[in-house]
């Protein structure tokens, strides 16, 4: 089967040559394999690394991750459509042909790989957010998440029915709450492309929403996905400043598009118990204290203690621009791409 890479870049020249050459070192046939770069804009050696892998390299003005896999989508000659970050770095050689797998059973018409993969030598932050399974400890709380866990020893906390099917995991969801499925789509998201004819892809392609609105349009018992037994590598930042300037997106671009209707994950409908569990855990800082040295025993890397501090700077950063979206009561601009 032939595969359409898509990766959004801006000012990606650090992890870039990275990315596109765990690329090409897959085993899987070259002639079956377009890569396709969305840019928005970069100023630095984004472009003229990205022209050593591929020709196909497509402006993206609205800067976003989000816009510039629908405007990649826009250029996907392929029925299977990857979509992998600049950040992102495939760990094996096989790694395409485990991701394709899946893409033999008919019904299934998305895959994801089952964790993050964990690396002694990346910087603490990508190091807690592999133990973690997730980039936003908030999602702990809430249960909702889609790599494995290391305190929970879960990939997610969602309802859902799971069949081994040896090399991956094949799901089915089971949850009535509209819209309420694991956080599946980012990082290594693939999924046919006929499935994505289901539903209308504007400006922005919002990984999350994306199974939901094809959940909506074809009813669950055909939506079923394969969670695939491997990892990714996500290089998620390198820096306290930028791990707080990726929350404040975070929640800005959430707000933003949220007020204009243009989200659909249903994250309003999660009971506010779990939201309390976090912030009353957040003040308290003990309860977080407790579950870093859980961690810890069962994998012993100081990154676990960074999870008090993720907290608070997830809490403060939530809390302040929730407060100030409520003031302001519109959001003027579109937060820049990270």
């Amino acid at each position: 089967m032939n595969i359409s890479i898509i990766i959004p870049t801006y000012n990606s020249e650090k992890v870039l040559e990275r990315c596109l050459q765990s690329i090409r070192r897959q085993d899987y046939p070259k002639e079956n394999v377009e890569i396709i770069i969305a840019d928005g804009g970069s100023k630095d050696q984004t472009l003229k690394i990205a022209q050593k892998y591929t020709h196909l390299i497509f402006p993206n003005p609205l800067k976003t991750g989000e816009a510039g896999k629908a405007v990649g989508l826009k250029h996907a000659n392929h029925e299977i459509c990857a979509f992998i970050d600049s950040d992102n770095i495939l760990p094996e050689s096989n790694w395409l042909t485990k991701m394709m797998e899946p893409f033999k059973d008919s019904e299934i018409i998305a895959a994801e790989p089952l964790f993050y993969t964990y690396r002694p030598q990346d910087y603490f932050i990508t190091r807690y957010c592999a133990l973690l399974g997730m980039n936003d400890p908030l999602c702990y709380f809430l249960g909702n998440y889609d790599r494995m866990n290391m305190l929970t020893r879960k990939w997610t906390e969602m309802p859902i029915v799971s069949k081994d099917e040896g090399s991956f995991l094949k799901i089915k969801f089971v949850n009535d709450q509209e819209g309420q499925i694991p956080t599946i789509g980012a990082n290594g998201f693939f999924i046919r492309k006929s499935a994505l004819d289901l539903i209308d892809i504007k400006d922005y392609f919002i990984d999350i929403d994306i199974l939901p609105l094809i959940l909506n349009q074809k009813g669950k018992e055909f939506t079923q996905v394969a969670k695939v037994k491997i990892g990714i590598i996500h290089l998620y930042c390198d820096s306290i400043r930028i791990f707080i300037r990726k929350q404040r997106r975070r929640i800005c671009d959430y707000l933003y598009l949220s007020r204009r209707e243009q989200r659909y994950y249903q994250w309003r409908s999660f009971p506010m118990t779990k939201l309390a569990k976090f912030i009353v855990y957040t003040i308290l800082v003990v309860p977080l204290i407790f579950q870093s040295l859980k961690g810890f025993i069962r994998k012993g890397d100081g990154a676990w203690f960074f999870h008090p501090l993720a907290c608070w700077i997830t809490f403060y950063v939530y809390a302040f621009e929730f407060m100030r979206a409520k003031m302001k009561r519109n959001l003027l601009f579109y937060p820049r791409h990270s």
